[in-house]
């Protein structure tokens, strides 16, 4: 297995299937016509951060006397930006993040004190704020007006705006509005029909397309080499377009998972109950199995709406999927009991 740390897309370099983004930046930046906010959306896992920071590291080190010399954004990971970027100590980027709980801060801070590193487990427990704190958002407008540490470029990237609340985005607006000179504002949205119409009129657009199963299975070479091919190309194939979502597929054994439930489906009405508890019964052993069981469940539907023939029949049981979810998540009820409910349907009715 790849070391994860180096896919964290502030200390990755490597990026595929958004070349196109790539190259308007680096059109914009030689024309002189570099916008000065840029909300860059897609789906979850396509290298939308990943993308973000390679802008950052590319302006923080290119030399703007020699702007018609560059071919591409690639940036060595030997150069001082990358390094001072992937150890978050480049006095000119701004990272804005949901930060912990303030229960889980005072934790970290503790450790730090005491000069105890957190274990694994400790840190895998930590939880994060549910928006980005407006408090937070307004430390940009003191970063944005110090001067930068050579007369450059002054960077902040927002990974997500989605997760901001009304003061928080509307203390974004503000710093749009008014953006300082040779300031650039990178904002990663999942979502982008639910920002404000203000915020998205006033940044240049960059929508980051799914991507192709040979890049994925590209991408999964590199980052997870000991997989067999066989299972290389399953899980590109079931991925929908997104490296993240594939690596979560690696690591929780997704492709097994959907073939028993592909099997389970095709027994139709001949299924039986003990099969079904089963399913439900490891589908909800942990959070992560029934996020699991949830996506591929969808994502089983979702495909079979667009090629089988009881297309009507999968509509239904897709809109009861989602009611079924929706209305388990809201209400807190039985996670093993939606799951039941929501297979036995599908079984009676394709």
């Amino acid at each position: 297995m790849a070391d994860e740390s180096l896919i964290s897309p502030k200390n990755n370099p490597f990026l595929v299937g958004h070349q196109e983004a790539e190259q308007m930046f680096l059109n914009a930046w030689q024309n002189n016509s570099l916008h000065n906010s840029w909300l860059i959306s897609g789906i979850e896992g396509i290298g939308k951060a990943t993308l973000a920071y390679k802008f950052a590291r590319f302006l923080l080190s290119a030399d703007e006397n020699r702007k018609s010399e560059y071919a591409s954004l690639d940036v060595s990971p030997d150069s001082s930006a990358f390094r001072l970027i992937s150890q978050n100590s480049h006095p000119d980027l701004k990272i804005i993040e949901r930060d912990y709980t303030e229960t889980d801060r005072k934790k970290i801070l503790k450790s730090i004190k005491d000069g105890e590193q957190m274990s694994d487990d400790e840190l895998k427990s930590l939880k994060k704020s549910a928006f980005i704190r407006v408090d937070d958002v307004r430390t940009i407008n003191e970063f944005m007006s110090k001067r930068s540490s050579n007369d450059g470029w002054r960077i902040v990237i927002i990974d997500s705006i989605d997760d901001m609340n009304t003061s928080s985005a509307n203390a974004v607006l503000k710093i749009l509005e008014e953006p300082p000179h040779k300031a650039l504002m990178l904002l990663i949205s999942h979502n982008p029909n639910r920002l404000l119409p203000t915020i998205k009129s006033r940044c240049a657009k960059l929508d980051l397309k799914p991507l192709s199963d040979s890049n994925l299975a590209s991408l999964l070479r590199r980052y997870r080499p000991e997989l067999a091919e066989a299972k290389v190309k399953k899980i590109a194939a079931i991925a929908s377009g997104s490296i993240g979502k594939a690596l979560n597929y690696v690591d929780n054994d997704a492709a097994a998972r959907y073939d028993e439930l592909c099997a389970l489906i095709g027994r139709g009405s001949k299924f039986t109950i003990s099969e079904v508890v089963d399913f439900a019964a490891s589908g909800t052993a942990d959070e992560t199995s029934y996020d699991l069981s949830r996506e591929l469940i969808l994502k089983f539907l979702s495909e079979n709406v667009k090629t089988s023939s009881k297309i009507i029949e999968y509509a239904d049981c897709w809109d009861n999927a989602v009611k079924v979810f929706s209305e388990t998540d809201r209400l807190n009820l039985d996670k093993k009991q939606a799951l039941l409910n929501i297979l036995v349907n599908i079984c009676k009715h394709v």
